[in-house]
């Protein structure tokens, strides 16, 4: 019998499955390092990379659990697969919210005006996110996650590089073929929106 350190990935997260908490503690010792330090080049900020370490290891746990982790790739990778999802979700959340509050000479509510056209405005901007973010969803893994590194996190180039520990100028060449790509989808969907009105 194998001593449970030496167990690859995959047989530490079935022995898990099969009630050996020590395997787990096992897995996460030996790759915790290399997530958080994704996280924390992704978010700079130590105690926001706490928090979203933490929610890495909830989703890894609650996936393993339901058993719906799939094992064709490798465990480390989809382990950082998830942290970059989840960092940029933050992201994306932080966006979204607006940074305006009330004061005692300036009350927002005086200068939201509430009509119909921007109800509109909002909705088709709504629905171009979505097609926009389904094209993105298309893209091959390495190109999808240069766009979202870029787009939604607001990385420069060399942050993407060393983070994804590729250089620079493939990162770039990532980005334009994804472009490239997200061009041709665009102007596909066109022509099939096209054909049925």
């Amino acid at each position: 019998m194998k001593v449970v350190s030496s167990l690859s990935d995959q047989d530490l997260i079935t022995s898990y499955l099969k009630g050996n908490d020590k395997s787990f503690e096992i897995l996460l010792n030996r790759h915790k390092d290399r997530v958080y330090a994704s996280v924390y080049m992704f978010v700079k900020d130590a105690e926001l990379a706490d928090d979203i370490f933490q929610d890495v290891f909830i989703k890894i746990v609650d996936t393993i659990r339901k058993g719906k982790y799939n094992h064709e790739g490798k465990f480390i990778q989809w382990a950082l697969r998830i942290s970059y999802n989840l960092c940029v979700d933050h992201f994306r959340k932080n966006k979204r919210r607006t940074k305006v509050s009330s004061t005692e000479s300036f009350d927002i509510l005086n200068i939201i005006e509430s009509n119909d056209s921007n109800m509109e405005d909002s909705m088709i901007q709504n629905q171009s996110h979505n097609k926009l973010r389904q094209i993105i969803e298309k893209l091959p893994e390495e190109q999808k996650e240069v766009v979202l590194l870029r787009h939604y996190a607001d990385m420069s180039f060399k942050e993407i590089s060393m983070l994804t520990k590729v250089s620079i100028n493939t990162s770039l060449g990532r980005m334009r073929y994804a472009l490239i790509n997200m061009r041709k989808m665009m102007t596909e969907n066109e022509g099939v929106l096209a054909e049925v009105m």
